[in-house]
């Protein structure tokens, strides 16, 4: 006879094996603690760069006039906003008026707070809705998105493929999902020396900044724990979409993983 306890379900929360439930309490802790500091220190610990990673996954998702965007984990608001300035952009070269919009959907409530806050959010007043929900049970019907998003927010999630199925679920025919995620350099020697970086550097930007050390070994931790770039895109895969891609940036310190739901 099994013991209940040999078979209860762990997952992991950067270097420790917890609980799911425990995980998601604690990554609210995470985020909660950080989030009047997390667009500096993303800024700070990529050197500005994870603008450019957006940027080029912006693209990759191709907004169009009239559409809808869920970014899941989209705590502060960049995507959101990225999406409906380029396809207003599109609008205005076509000559169309078009009402797009987009969602942001975070677990925490601070950071959609922080998001609302953002000086350059008035622009946007009436066309990003702020929704607090859980990317493994999302409060959306069926079929309501032509995008979905969601940026540096996949390896917090307790049940990775809970939440790919429910991309799934609320993606319309034809609509495109976009993973942005750290993940593993190609070159192992690159590898070594971004991992001393991290390990060494990240963790002190985060006491120094956000007061917070500990959120941010948490963090350094999660992007070890997380899948190489091939084993997540069969797990995009196994979650029913199609034509999965995977883009690398910075020799592999962020990737993007695009896929169908057809």
């Amino acid at each position: 006879m099994t013991n209940e306890t040999e078979t209860e379900k762990t997952v992991s929360f950067g270097f420790e094996d917890v609980s799911p439930e425990e995980k998601v309490s604690r990554v609210k802790g995470v985020f909660r603690s950080v989030a009047s500091r997390y667009d500096v220190m993303n800024d700070l610990m990529s050197a500005g760069v994870h603008r450019l990673w957006k940027h080029d996954t912006m693209a990759k998702v191709n907004p169009q006039p009239g559409e809808a965007l869920l970014d899941v984990a989209g705590g502060t608001g960049d995507l959101a906003k990225a999406f409906i300035d380029r396809a207003d952009k599109v609008a205005h070269r076509r000559g169309v008026v078009a009402d797009t919009r987009a969602t942001v959907c975070d677990i925490n409530d601070a950071m959609l707070d922080a998001g609302r806050a953002r000086s350059d959010m008035e622009p946007y007043e009436g066309r990003i809705s702020w929704v607090c929900g859980d990317a493994q049970a999302l409060p959306f019907e069926d079929r309501s998105f032509n995008a979905l998003t969601i940026a540096f927010g996949i390896r917090n999630v307790a049940d990775r493929q809970a939440a790919l199925s429910e991309f799934r679920r609320v993606l319309k025919p034809g609509g495109r999902l976009a993973v942005l995620e750290f993940s593993h350099m190609t070159v192992p020697m690159l590898q070594k020396m971004y991992d001393t970086y991290s390990f060494n550097v990240i963790p002190k930007l985060g006491e120094l900044v956000a007061s917070d050390r500990d959120s941010y070994q948490y963090l350094v931790e999660s992007i070890r724990k997380f899948p190489k770039q091939d084993a997540f895109r069969d797990e995009v895969k196994d979650a029913g979409f199609s034509g999965v891609s995977i883009t690398n940036f910075s020799g592999g310190i962020a990737a993007l993983h695009s896929g169908w739901a057809v």
